[in-house]
Formats: C-alpha cells, structure tokens, sequence
C-alpha cells in the first residue's frame, strides 16, 4: 500500500504541467519573428538556425523609403546580432520567473532592432 502512494506520489511530481504563457514570453516570440523577417535578413543575412518568417496578416507591404528621424533607430547587423543575445537573456530571465527584468530586456531589444525595413 505504501509502495502504491509513493508511486503515484512520484508519477504526478514527474507529470508535465501546461505551460503558462507570460506576457514577457509572447514579447520574446513577437521580437524572434521580427528578427527573423524579411526586413532583418535584408540587414544582417539569414542566420544558421533561423527560418524566413513571411506572410504576417500585419506586415507593411512596403518598407519606408525615408530615414529614420532618429538616427538610432537605423538597424545594423551589429544591432540586430546584439538584439538577438539580449533575446537569449530574456528568455532566461523569464523562465527564472523575473518578469520586471524580462521586460527592461525586452525594452532595450526593442531599440537596438531600431526601424526594421
């Protein structure tokens, strides 16, 4: 009888729990498919490991012709390579469960992506 609680103690300790999607996790996806868009490839190449993203129901049909009015936000392949680590650390950040920090991350991938074409 013992044998039998402890075992089923055992199997739902092991048993997979649904996931709970945070909003910094959503965040993370939105930013991964962004980088992995048409406008970041046309900056900084695709990347090994990485799929063409492509028929977003809210893309831009066109890339804007004009600069940025904040020179900042013209994206680079340094910036995008550097986005895509800070991606990783968010990521870590929000399995660990620390929110606040995930999302300054996030904030901060955000601007160095800058104005993707």
């Amino acid at each position: 009888m013992r044998f039998a609680a402890t075992l089923t103690t055992v199997a739902l300790a092991l048993a997979p729990l649904p996931a709970l999607a945070s909003s910094c996790a959503q965040q993370i996806g939105t930013i991964e498919r962004r980088l992995d868009s048409a406008g970041a490839v046309e900056i900084s190449g695709l990347q090994a490991g990485h799929a063409l993203q492509a028929g977003s129901p809210r893309a831009v049909l066109a890339a804007r012709s004009d600069a940025p009015s904040d020179p900042e936000m013209i994206p680079t392949a340094s910036r995008v390579a550097g986005a895509r680590i800070l991606i990783i650390r968010a990521s870590d950040e929000d399995h660990r469960g620390d929110q606040r920090a995930c999302e300054n991350t996030m904030t901060e991938a955000k601007g160095m992506i800058g104005a993707l074409p």
